[in-house]
């Protein structure tokens, strides 16, 4: 689904992220793990586009979608979820998910995309900045799910989140996966939430990726040392 190679982002003279070479199958949810300041944040916005490419190729079913704009990789199939959930706070629920319909031609939502989240349901008309941390996050999802992607980036996406919530997010991300058969890359700090989730997972430290290794056989507190301050 998709193939990073030879993958570098600097920002001015400071190169953060360095020939990075990785691969996530279709149906697969990749969990990019490391700490604070590591490169995770800039590599998920430099293959939404929102930040350029210094050198390397991003292939999107086998397109070459790295000299793209971010609306154009949005058309190819690729929606993104910020850290920070950047929903619009004085727009209603049902506003919020409609914007993410701009590339499908659609104008209505999606009533699957309320059976996967009933609580936007229930509050398709109040305004996203009285939705809590979980809801909003509930919300940033369906957005980026309505323009039906075929690959979800989401950064961060547990942060702010109740512990109890977390779980929750963890079975419905892979009913998504299951249900639309698209693939996920997730970029998160919480090991637990990345375990429940991925079936694979990298490490990156200092803009490179230092370890790899499949969920099914993965060696938990290895990767935790890399997570550790």
């Amino acid at each position: 689904m998709l193939n990073v190679s030879s993958y570098n982002v600097a920002y001015g003279q400071s190169e953060i992220l360095r020939d990075l070479n990785f691969t996530v199958g279709k149906n697969e949810i990749v969990a990019i793990m490391g700490r604070n300041g590591m490169g995770k944040t800039t590599l998920m916005k430099s293959l939404m586009g929102v930040i350029p490419t210094r050198r390397g190729r991003v292939d999107l079913e086998g397109t070459d979608v790295s000299a793209m704009k971010s609306h154009e990789r949005v058309k190819a199939g690729l929606a993104y979820v910020p850290q920070g959930r950047m929903i619009f706070s004085t727009m209603t629920v049902k506003e919020n998910i409609e914007t993410g319909l701009t590339v499908t031609g659609r104008r209505t939502v999606p009533t699957d995309l309320y059976d996967l989240f009933p609580v936007l349901l229930e509050m398709r008309s109040r305004r996203g900045g009285n939705l809590s941390g979980g809801q909003q996050q509930q919300l940033a999802i369906a957005r980026a799910l309505a323009s039906n992607p075929k690959l979800l980036l989401l950064d961060e996406p547990t942060e702010g989140i109740q512990p109890s919530i977390i779980s929750d997010m963890a079975r419905t991300l892979k009913m998504i996966r299951d249900q639309r058969g698209l693939s996920i890359i997730v970029s998160e700090q919480v090991l637990k939430f990345a375990l429940d989730i991925a079936d694979r997972i990298l490490v990156i430290e200092k803009g490179e990726i230092v370890h790899e290794e499949l969920r099914a056989t993965v060696d938990e507190a290895k990767v935790a040392s890399y997570l550790a301050v």
